[in-house]
């Protein structure tokens, strides 16, 4: 990437908290980890606790297979798979994260996030750091990696532009309490769809409002997402018992500053 490219990228993502990242893999690079994210989805690799349904709250949809998730989430992939850093995916996310957030970024975790054909269920609206707690350095960037075409009917990212500038908004437990949701919908100023093709990503900030339909169509929507802050604050975050579901994988509020009951 020229540095001229670079600062295009740079910029973009400064300015509206989020910035399509092009192409991360090949098409053959992508069929390798759908064959292991199927595998993940099978269950021959056992995933335990690490996988939830995102969509609990909902109910689901006419038709789905049973066992099947509203929305599927498995907490770290490379962790359960080691083989998978073998990839080409984590460097290049890496590369990417280091360009946009600082040379100090290392991964602090990395997720798979599925939605099969016609589970019609929304992601709800949420900012990631509302996930998180408190920590004095705030940059972190997610890499969203489509494994499979991504458009809004079958489950592509949705951002609001400049979100990431304003405070946090208040966010809340979902109906059945399993994950968490903040006011927000596809008319808001800003909100913007970003279709995808397999092999290519989005990145965003921690603090950009950001979502996706459900799945409608007759398409699986696979992706792979990594997360990189500064290894000093995932250091601290460590040291206070934080590692987004390594040990305990439990979906709340952490993030004073997105407590309604804190304020």
């Amino acid at each position: 990437m020229t540095v001229s490219a670079q600062l295009d990228l740079v910029g973009a993502f400064r300015e509206d908290g989020f910035v399509f990242a092009g192409t991360l893999l090949s098409p053959e690079e992508a069929e390798a980890y759908r064959e292991i994210y199927d595998r993940f989805l099978a269950g021959e690799i056992e995933s335990g606790d690490k996988r939830s349904d995102l969509g609990s709250h909902a109910p689901r949809a006419d038709g789905v297979e049973p066992g099947v998730e509203n929305i599927t989430q498995i907490m770290w992939p490379s962790a359960l798979h080691p083989p998978i850093l073998e990839l080409p995916l984590h460097e290049r996310g890496l590369a990417l994260a280091r360009t946009l957030i600082g040379e100090d970024a290392m991964l602090d975790f990395d997720m798979l996030i599925h939605k099969a054909p016609h589970t019609a269920v929304p992601t709800p609206w949420h900012q990631d750091a509302a996930y998180w707690i408190d920590l004095p350095d705030t940059r972190a960037v997610s890499i969203w990696v489509a494994l499979d075409d991504a458009g809004p009917d079958n489950g592509c990212m949705w951002y609001v532009k400049g979100s990431h500038t304003q405070p946090l908004r208040p966010h809340r437990p979902t109906s059945d309490g399993k994950n968490i949701e903040c006011d927000c919908t596809e008319d808001e100023p800003g909100a913007t769809a970003v279709p995808v093709l397999a092999g290519q990503g989005v990145a965003h900030s921690g603090s950009t409002l950001h979502y996706s339909r459900g799945n409608t169509s007759d398409r699986v929507r696979r992706a792979y997402i990594l997360n990189y802050r500064p290894a000093a604050m995932i250091r601290l975050e460590r040291e206070q018992g934080a590692d987004h579901g390594l040990n305990v994988n439990e979906r709340k509020v952490r993030n004073t500053g997105a407590d309604r009951a804190a304020g």
